[in-house]
């Protein structure tokens, strides 16, 4: 649970609504602290992480500058969190953006296991959305219903969890935007200015598209490959991350491309989509699981013919045969058992 929790409202600048800034933390009971702490740390799921920079001195960025010095001095907790109200609304220059309430909160650490290093966090979150409910009390001796407007617990709009980790490198940053406004880049960039961590994460993903782009756009154009052979080709990369705990480069290209001259093609275009993408992707570290399992869904190996049949390969290349005679292009596939 939080140890200091303080709320603004937050309009948007460019359709003049104001910004009214709190001058006193919320005192809540347990249970409301409880009931928030759930509602604002539930939809922090993923192990992507993000870190805050800056395009000239890291101190220049706003929303990294305040939580340094709230990390550093507890008692700057409601004049920091002001100053991060005030970024916000100055940072709103598209008119389709919401106005809401803005909640900063301060998790003190607490280790849960012996020899596990405790972590304070802070907490920035933004609900937009009002959603209709029903109010039914009793009126002499029958009841009567109203409707009103509030905040829905099912989903937070936005936010953002910052650990009190790697602040030379812009610490460690948990993003949600679950309401994008038609504005992707209001929350990620504008206001917060976060990229992703150069970490086993952020490798394990880039390297896994960048090699789907090579197998779907890139190989087709030097060399004779048929569907099936890309279908097999994305199989083997997948189960590849799925097996290993360590990926590495020579291992991964030995094992599912093989040819000599398709890794050198492979090579050149990792080359080509760093330089193009401004990262730089390692060729070792450890694989991560769980950017395995959310991009596996991209690996979809299926070969569309016409609008009639999708043929979906999910093992064994051998097993499917082309060719082509008076009445057409066909695929022949071979199975033990149908199921």
């Amino acid at each position: 649970m939080f140890s200091n929790i303080i709320v603004h409202k937050v309009g948007n600048k460019i359709n003049q609504e104001s910004l009214v800034l709190s001058q006193e933390e919320l005192q809540l009971d347990e249970d409301m602290n409880e009931l928030l702490t759930d509602f604002f740390l539930k939809g922090f799921k993923s192990e992507e992480q993000f870190q805050f920079y800056s395009d000239t001195y890291l101190v220049n960025n706003p929303v990294y500058s305040s939580v340094s010095e709230i990390f550093e001095n507890r008692s700057k907790f409601i004049f920091e969190s002001e100053n991060i109200a005030k970024h916000l609304y100055d940072a709103t220059e598209n008119p389709r953006v919401q106005d809401g309430e803005l909640f900063i909160c301060y998790f003190a650490g607490q280790a849960e296991q012996e020899n596990e290093v405790a972590i304070d966090k802070i907490g920035i979150f933004k609900t937009e959305n009002r959603n209709p409910f029903l109010k039914i009390y009793p009126k002499n001796e029958t009841f009567d219903i109203d409707k009103d407007y509030g905040i829905g617990l099912s989903k937070l709009d936005k936010g953002a969890l910052i650990y009190n980790t790697g602040k030379e490198t812009g610490y460690a940053v948990s993003v949600i935007d679950n309401n994008k406004n038609g504005d992707i880049y209001y929350w990620f960039e504008d206001f917060l200015k976060v990229k992703q961590r150069d970490d086993e994460y952020f490798h394990t993903q880039e390297t896994l598209a960048v090699y789907k782009d090579f197998i779907t756009k890139q190989l087709p154009t030097e060399f004779e490959v048929s569907k099936a052979d890309q279908a097999d080709f994305l199989n083997k990369s997948i189960n590849f991350f799925k097996e290993k705990e360590q990926f590495d480069f020579e291992e991964f290209t030995n094992e599912v491309l093989e040819d000599k001259n398709v890794i050198e093609s492979f090579a050149n275009f990792k080359t080509d989509y760093e330089q193009d993408m401004q990262i730089s992707i390692s060729e070792e570290f450890p694989i991560n699981s769980a950017a395995v399992k959310k991009n596996q869904r991209y690996f979809k190996s299926v070969i569309k013919l016409d609008k009639n049949f999708h043929i979906y390969v999910h093992g064994d290349r051998k097993r499917i045969e082309t060719g082509q005679n008076e009445k057409g292009k066909y695929y022949r596939l071979y199975f033990d058992e149908e199921k």
